[in-house]
């Protein structure tokens, strides 16, 4: 149960506020009377009335409702589930474009200061910008999740809550995506279900996969599903993991081979690799090297298995990333690692371990800036610096934002 923000301040009540900063988690910062209230769908400067979702002790949550003084960064939202109290997909429909990477560049910033511990001037001089993916802030995501209520209606779910909205059409969803017949005012009803899964393939695949109990079962569409990237062609079964922006594979590749400039005979790592895409891009730089894969998703195994039977030189270890350093299943010395850890990101243990190996360098993909900051101050109590970072909007309209950093030992 959680307690009163403050005494007067209530669940439901509606507050005028002037919202301040932006922060992490697709909100603003604001103040009513001295209390910290995070509001969603306002921006920076913008009077507003914000009702309250939730207290909290020390801080309330709230959505703006009614904007009695805009911002000029403000547009109205092209979906019409983005709204308080609807889908919780997207948070940032209601900012324009350019507005959307602004934002995203201030929280990168104010995750390496807060949590990375990095100065200002080591943030200027890494330069980092958010920058902008081919193809526009809709009708990209290729994998899209609908969750099944009660009633076997397929929608999504409200921001910080179980609750399924039925929607009839999800705008940042691939167009292939929109013409499926899968929601509910399409006639579909998913009564054995928990979850449907739409998946739209570089490679021009379109499935469907239902789930119950976590178990899936294909409903229509191929049962494996084609992806083109870092010059290959990938086979994985349609409810695997893919990166889900269709230019993401390709410029995370790019970042990654930019950043660290392999060498033939130089051996490398890719830690929680999955299906492989980092190690196969290694590969072909390091030449007859060895290139290790650690994944501990069997599906994951399975794949970077299936889809680098080519590559002789590289090793997939099945096990967890911390496990296999832990029990030197994969053993130093190593030239180059990337890193691509979950959203908790790496942590100390792991990054202490790598540091230990002796890479020359080590390219980190991060999927959330704050784990990624807790990672950079770790790194750099090593002694190491990050030496470049790149950002990506890989996932538009939303609060996420993709990172790319290297960081180098002491005396590079």
């Amino acid at each position: 149960m959680t307690a009163p923000a403050r005494p007067g301040l209530e669940e439901a009540q509606r507050v005028e506020l002037t919202v301040d900063a932006v922060a992490p988690g697709g909100h603003c910062v604001a103040r009513v009377d001295g209390q910290v209230v995070f509001v969603r769908h306002a921006l920076r400067g913008e009077r507003v009335v914000a009702e309250v979702t939730e207290l909290h002790r020390g801080f309330a949550r709230a959505d703006a409702v009614e904007i009695l003084t805009a911002s000029a960064d403000r547009v109205e939202p092209p979906c019409p589930y983005a709204k308080p109290g609807r889908c919780g997909g997207c948070d940032l429909q209601h900012v324009t474009p350019a507005a959307q990477l602004d934002w995203k560049n201030t929280v990168v910033r104010e995750q390496l200061t807060r949590l990375g511990g990095l100065t200002d001037d080591q943030i200027d001089a890494l330069g980092v910008r958010v920058e902008a993916l081919p193809g526009g802030p809709l009708g990209w995501r290729s994998r899209v999740r609908y969750a099944v209520d009660a009633a076997g209606r397929a929608g999504l779910l409200k921001h910080r809550s179980h609750e399924v909205v039925p929607i009839d059409r999800c705008l940042i969803a691939h167009p292939a995506i929109q013409d499926l017949p899968v929601l509910t005012p399409s006639g579909a009803r998913w009564p054995d279900a928990d979850a449907v899964e739409t998946v739209a393939s570089t490679g021009g695949d379109v499935s469907v996969v239902a789930f119950a109990e976590g178990v899936p079962t294909p409903v229509s569409g191929p049962a494996e599903v084609r992806e083109m990237a870092a010059g290959r062609d990938w086979t994985l079964p349609a409810s695997g993991f893919w990166q889900v922006h269709p230019a993401a594979a390709d410029t995370l590749v790019g970042a990654v081979l930019d950043l660290l400039d392999p060498h033939p005979g130089e051996t490398a790592w890719d830690l929680y690799g999955g299906a492989g895409l980092f190690a196969a891009a290694l590969a072909g730089r390091v030449g007859d090297a060895r290139v290790t894969l650690v994944e501990s998703s069997q599906d994951g195994v399975d794949a970077a298995r299936a889809n680098l039977a080519d590559l002789p030189r590289v090793e997939v270890v099945a096990a967890r990333v911390e496990t296999a350093l832990a029990r030197r299943r994969v053993t130093g010395p190593v030239d180059l690692v990337v890193l691509d850890p979950p959203r908790s990101g790496a942590g100390a243990p792991v990054v202490r371990d790598i540091v230990a190996a002796g890479p020359r360098a080590v390219a980190y993909v991060a999927c959330d800036p704050a784990a990624f900051a807790r990672d950079v101050r770790t790194f750099t109590g090593a002694g190491w610096r990050l030496a470049a970072l790149h950002g990506f909007d890989l996932f538009p309209m939303t609060q996420h934002v993709e990172l790319v950093g290297l960081f180098l030992p002491p005396g590079q």
